[in-house]
């Protein structure tokens, strides 16, 4: 093998494309095999009595294309990315900056390419191989001794083909382009407004204070004028079932309890139904889960002006430091009272700045769990559980309760 190429944008058709554009008397076949890659064989023949060449490439990309790598993988392209990230990571360097780019660049990934040259030596091989990086604006992971290497070890290259890191450290190039196609990013990156790049550029100062790791390339989430919020009365149905809910979790009341509440009260319309699953068999395991929703009640109730700060995500939120009168549900307590109290939530602009925060708190406890380290600064679990009823608060991708996703 000679080297193996990675690109953001998808490129079979046009790696064929700048096959036969450069190679004119190549004879180009497609195969697949058995791990449903994409084989393109290319037979070379310069004259009758020269012997014949033969280049195979085997492609294959991401079942979801996008601009970073999902927690639970899509492929086996993806689960490869998040070994080359750690692999990356872990290497020494002689330039910082271009080593943070490259790591970047690998979640963009979406497409991966290797070339082995099976017989004989093609002409301007060299060539070809830079046209199709150019091309694909990709990087290659290289082997000692091919007509491109840089290095006596493995190796990465950019699209110029010049050294971006070797298990050594070395670093050839000063900068290294993070390209990412606008049609993967949640809204349109493109035109951004005033308040995105504003709330993206604070957030990561208060990231930096606490010397957690930013993503200068993490896109910016959608603007106030592209934000619809839940409304205050859905926000405090949401919170007061979660509120039921949890004291089953805590074995503070029992699961019948809780149904027949929620039924007298009317709220059993706007339970989910894993709420009714967990609550029709609540198991050990499953209470343990649904315990880690004081953490969206509590930003639920933040979003609801009852308590004055989502506090900094390394400890746990205590919800009986709650007043009482401000609890929607109790003993012989009408969480419809609490309900019907409920005329107005926080400002979109600070709902939405807390939701950027978490998202690039989330990136961060992502990567770390990515390279097998710990997080130490803040803690993962609460930082997901927040973000989750923060993308909720938002109507992120028009996402129901049960099935929120929080991406980074």
């Amino acid at each position: 093998m000679i080297c193996t190429i990675y690109s953001h944008q998808l490129g079979l058709e046009r790696i064929k494309e700048i096959l036969q554009s450069n190679i004119t008397n190549a004879k180009i076949s497609n195969v697949k095999d058995d791990d449903e890659s994409d084989i393109i064989e290319l037979e070379i023949k310069e004259g009758i009595l020269s012997a014949a060449q033969k280049l195979v490439i085997s492609y294959r990309e991401r079942a979801i294309p996008s601009y970073q790598i999902p927690e639970i993988d899509d492929s086996a392209l993806t689960a490869n990315l998040k070994g080359l990230y750690g692999f990356v990571d872990s290497l020494p360097t002689v330039n910082e900056k271009v080593k943070d780019l490259f790591l970047q660049k690998i979640l963009t990934l979406n497409c991966e390419f290797t070339i082995t040259q099976e017989k004989g030596e093609v002409k301007d091989l060299k060539s070809i191989l830079k046209n199709i990086a150019n091309e694909l604006d990709a990087v290659l992971f290289v082997q000692p001794d091919t007509v491109i290497s840089k290095s006596n070890g493995q190796h990465f290259l950019d699209k110029n083909l010049d050294l971006i890191i070797d298990t050594e450290g070395n670093c050839e190039i000063e900068n290294l382009d993070v390209k990412i196609n606008s049609i993967y990013f949640d809204g349109d990156q493109s035109e951004l407004t005033e308040d995105q790049m504003e709330r993206k550029e604070n957030n990561e100062k208060i990231l930096e204070t606490h010397n957690i790791k930013i993503n200068r390339n993490l896109p910016c989430i959608e603007s106030e004028s592209e934000t619809t919020l839940r409304t205050p009365k859905e926000i405090a149905q949401r919170v007061s079932i979660l509120a039921v809910v949890n004291l089953v979790a805590f074995n503070s009341i029992s699961p019948e309890e809780a149904t027949d509440y929620l039924q007298n009260y009317k709220l059993w319309e706007f339970t989910t139904e894993k709420e009714k699953e967990f609550l029709a068999n609540p198991t050990d395991d499953k209470k343990a889960n649904e315990s880690w929703k004081c953490e969206g009640i509590w930003v639920l109730m933040w979003a609801l002006n009852k308590i004055d700060t989502l506090d900094f995500p390394n400890e746990f939120c205590d919800i009986e430091n709650i007043d009482p009168d401000d609890y929607p549900v109790g003993e012989d307590k009408d969480p419809n009272i609490f309900i019907d109290s409920i005329t107005a939530i926080r400002s979109k602009s600070e709902i939405l700045d807390a939701n950027d925060l978490y998202y690039r708190f989330n990136w961060a406890c992502v990567d770390e769990r990515i390279n097998g380290r710990e997080m130490e600064a803040i803690n993962p679990g609460i930082v997901y559980e927040r973000q989750y009823a923060l993308n909720w608060l938002i109507n992120y991708m028009e996402q129901d309760w049960d099935y929120i996703t929080c991406d980074t």
